[in-house]
């Protein structure tokens, strides 16, 4: 096996005991159907793998990032009557985020980076409300999905089960994709209030109502190609942005005045 150092699931105490890491990176996915051709574990594995490639960037550069074990399940409260999604309520992951914070805060880690790959997971509530409880240990949130322009990368720019994804897990696991012609279009049956279309007000979406394949966005397009450029460009983003804060101060993160 390739000696990563810097994913703790696959590090010995030998070498974790004498390294001096900077940086936590937390993996948050979910567990979820993704259309009819994706694996439950899409968020999750996708996740895990963005954020092992983002860490090696990291390490290249000297940044002694260190990766977590990812937390497989999300908040679904939406997709409660879908056989086998798992629901985490957003208390539960306070609890859980609480549980891991304290553990690193008490081993000396100061910053903690929470890498979300799930968009029903609203992680600011609880970095606010943990921030306080761990004056030490600095909190930041990086949800990968939303950091570059799909439409950079992509000609469906769906977001569940669609093109992006579909793309990604033909490069991270391509054995647990089944093929295209065995996939839903995923298209979205849109809200009949103007409100919670145009984004005047926000309700969660009752996911069988919404999707009949559970995907939002057609994966017809998608290809190995696609997903390795779009990956590429997140390892490099995410692993410059953990090189910067491996580096600071966490008491100086603000520009001084004029």
């Amino acid at each position: 096996m390739q000696n990563r150092a810097y994913i703790l699931s696959e590090t010995t105490w030998k070498t974790v005991r004498k390294a001096e890491y900077s940086v936590a990176v937390l993996p948050w996915g979910a567990t979820e159907a993704h259309n009819l051709h994706l694996p439950y574990g899409t968020d999750t594995l996708q996740t895990e793998a963005i954020a092992a490639a983002s860490a090696r960037v990291a390490w290249e550069r000297g940044a002694r990032v260190l990766v977590l074990p990812a937390i497989p399940f999300g908040v679904n409260t939406g997709q409660l009557d879908i056989r086998g999604d798992i629901n985490m309520m957003p208390s539960t992951q306070l609890a859980v985020l609480r549980d891991v914070a304290g553990s690193l805060s008490r081993q000396g880690f100061r910053k903690l980076v929470v890498l979300n790959g799930h968009g029903g997971n609203e992680f600011k509530p609880a970095i606010r409300e943990l921030q306080p409880q761990f004056p030490g240990l600095f909190f930041c949130l990086v949800s990968w999905y939303a950091i570059l322009p799909l439409s950079g990368f992509f000609e469906d720019t769906g977001e569940h089960g669609g093109e992006m994804e579909t793309s990604n897990m033909l490069v991270i696991a391509p054995e647990c994709v089944l093929p295209l012609s065995e996939a839903g279009e995923g298209k979205l049956h849109p809200f009949r209030l103007k409100g919670l279309r145009d984004g005047t007000a926000w309700t969660p979406r009752e996911w069988t109502k919404a999707t009949e394949d559970t995907g939002i966005g057609n994966p017809a397009k998608a290809s190995a190609e696609k997903g390795s450029r779009y990956l590429d460009a997140l390892a490099q983003r995410i692993g410059s942005f953990l090189v910067e804060l491996a580096q600071a101060d966490p008491e100086q993160v603000y520009q001084a005045g004029p």
